[in-house]
């Protein structure tokens, strides 16, 4: 027979343990701007955390890079079946994010381990502000937002630095300093080699996604 272990204390056990592991990571701030949304994490490998899924959907993901990954791919897939299944337009950022939800609750519920990430879901044109953001949690919470969000180690220490400037009518150039300056803290300066840039620009035609690299990010962090 196994060794019992009432069911609050094993999901706490997986809560801990997934909390901690997120935590060593780096972390990501996505917000929406007058011209989009901007996606910005510290991160200075060629293993990106910050990728398109669809026309208008951008993909963001800390903790385990091989799980979000996988998450990532997943995500491909679904909205690429969705869309032509049935139309491009129904491939929503809104029901990715539940299809994430459900897959995570489940792998938190019942397998042994939980996955040690938090996702994003952004999409462009998804809410009364021209961007919706959806954070997916470990546990797969949903939480969604119309402004910004903050993921990974030191949420909370980056989330007080952005409530008290954040403004949705910035220009692209005001929006990445301010996410960059967020993510910094007032202790540290990030260099361009260190950050990951992504936008969802409204002004796109079709495919929203676009990196933002070299010397077009030196100009904007200026």
């Amino acid at each position: 027979m196994p060794f019992y272990v009432a069911p609050e204390q094993l999901m706490r056990d997986r809560a801990d343990f997934a909390r901690k592991n997120i935590a060593r990571g780096r972390p990501l701030v996505a917000m929406v701007y007058a011209d989009g949304v901007l996606i910005v994490a510290e991160n200075s490998t060629t293993l990106h955390k910050v990728s398109e899924i669809y026309d208008h959907i951008a993909f963001g993901g800390v903790g385990k890079y091989s799980e979000f990954d996988t998450l990532r791919k997943a995500g491909v897939r679904e909205a690429d079946l969705r869309g032509y299944a049935y139309s491009r337009e129904d491939v929503t950022a809104q029901s990715l994010a539940n299809v994430y939800a459900g897959y995570l609750t489940q792998v938190f519920t019942h397998d042994v381990k939980p996955m040690e990430v938090e996702i994003l879901v952004a999409e462009i044109g998804g809410g009364p502000t021209g961007g919706q953001l959806y954070h997916i949690s470990y546990d797969g919470i949903v939480f969604d937002d119309n402004r910004y969000v903050v993921l990974g180690g030191d949420a909370d220490a980056v989330t007080n630095r952005m409530e008290g400037v954040y403004l949705a009518e910035w220009p692209l150039g005001e929006a990445l300093r301010a996410a960059v300056q967020a993510l910094a803290g007032p202790e540290r300066t990030l260099t361009p080699g260190e950050l990951e840039v992504a936008v969802l620009d409204s002004q796109a035609e079709r495919r929203a996604f676009r990196r933002i690299e070299g010397d077009e990010l030196t100009s904007l962090l200026g």
